[in-house]
């Protein structure tokens, strides 16, 4: 019974979400898609000068 009971709270909790949610406009969506760019290349930047680091002082 708690299974049922936890998995109609979960769908009840899911309509919720979806109503209060909304689609992007584009200039959200761009705005979202620059700043994950930046981001991810951020990353592999800091990742890259580590991997030089540890090259540069193991070998």
């Amino acid at each position: 019974m708690k299974y049922r009971e936890s998995i109609l709270n979960f769908i009840k909790q899911s309509k919720r979400v979806l109503k209060v949610s909304k689609k992007p406009s584009r200039e959200e969506y761009l705005n979202v898609s620059k700043v994950t760019g930046i981001g991810i290349i951020i990353i592999g930047v800091i990742g890259f000068i580590i991997s030089i680091i540890a090259q540069l002082l193991g070998g």
